[in-house]
């Protein structure tokens, strides 16, 4: 599909200020999944002051063929002075909410847990009062050390499912799904009183029947928050976008979902884990419901 719906029109303007931070991060040396992952919502969020920090590198041990961030499956480094740096530009820019992503990196033999602590600790340390919100990979399976990150002071956690069981070994042939459950399922059992979240992007594929069914999955693994949004393909030689999901389509998706218990249910083709993600922790702590992504 080339031609995307009157929803996805974006404003421009801000194009000047996207560059400007960029330019800013990648004299820092931070990354953001903003730019890698190429979101569409990269202009409303840096006008916002909202960003999604990615440790871990630029570059991901993983060959899932819907994601744009750099692909590389051996000799990666690790920056040990990262957690520091992105703990600092958190302080510079003020930051009362900040999200914190990484790649995978199968590679290591934690898949990077220890950085997430390191960068966790060193952000408390400098912006004691900033709301930190991770957004983890699956580690490998290893979580060994998971007990280590939730004895921080998290509120929220999330990680993405992204797509329904039948689609893993065309889309993310790395991950599993039964994998990805069993995390934030531990997550709850270290820390019955976290946040946890998840994401689906729609339009690879999936039938309604599987997208209720993963929404199942996750509320039995006692998930409280998810992100349903739209797949746009980065490029022609990744995953094709096989739909655009009606609006209304959308809308409907969520009232079901908060039938079946989540607490928070961003529904939206823009819609993405990190997108309005202080805005999303806010209802989830004052049990209010405002539409989001209008």
């Amino acid at each position: 599909m080339s031609r995307l719906p009157y929803w996805f029109k974006q404003d421009y303007r801000d194009l000047c200020l996207v560059k400007e931070r960029l330019l800013f991060f990648k004299d820092l040396g931070i990354n953001t999944v903003c730019e890698s992952a190429r979101c569409p919502n990269v202009g409303r969020c840096f006008k916002e002051n909202t960003f999604t920090f990615m440790i871990l590198g630029d570059t991901c041990t993983r060959n899932c063929s819907f994601c744009a961030v750099k692909k590389k499956d051996k000799n990666l480094e690790i920056d040990p002075l990262e957690p520091l740096r992105v703990a600092r530009v958190v302080n510079l820019l003020n930051l009362d909410y900040v999200v914190i992503t990484s790649v995978a990196r199968d590679d290591l033999s934690d898949g990077g847990l220890s950085i997430f602590i390191q960068t966790v600790k060193a952000i408390q340390n400098f912006s004691p009062k900033t709301i930190i919100e991770l957004l983890i990979p699956d580690f490998g399976g290893n979580f060994s050390s998971l007990e280590k990150l939730m004895e921080t002071k998290l509120s929220i956690i999330g990680h993405n499912l992204e797509t329904v069981r039948r689609l893993y070994r065309r889309i993310r042939p790395d991950a599993s799904y039964e994998r990805s459950l069993e995390l934030l399922k531990k997550l709850k059992e270290l820390r019955p009183e976290i946040y946890t979240k998840s994401a689906l992007l729609l339009g690879l594929g999936e039938e309604k029947r599987e997208i209720l069914e993963t929404m199942v999955d996750l509320r039995r693994v006692d998930c409280d928050v998810l992100v349903l949004g739209q797949y746009l393909a980065p490029s022609r030689t990744h995953f094709p976008t096989e739909r655009f999901i009606l609006i209304e389509e959308f809308q409907e998706l969520r009232e079901i979902a908060l039938s079946l218990g989540f607490g928070v249910v961003s529904s939206a083709p823009l819609a993405r884990s990190s997108f309005q993600a202080s805005k999303i922790y806010g209802e989830l702590i004052t049990s209010q419901d405002p539409v989001l992504y209008k």
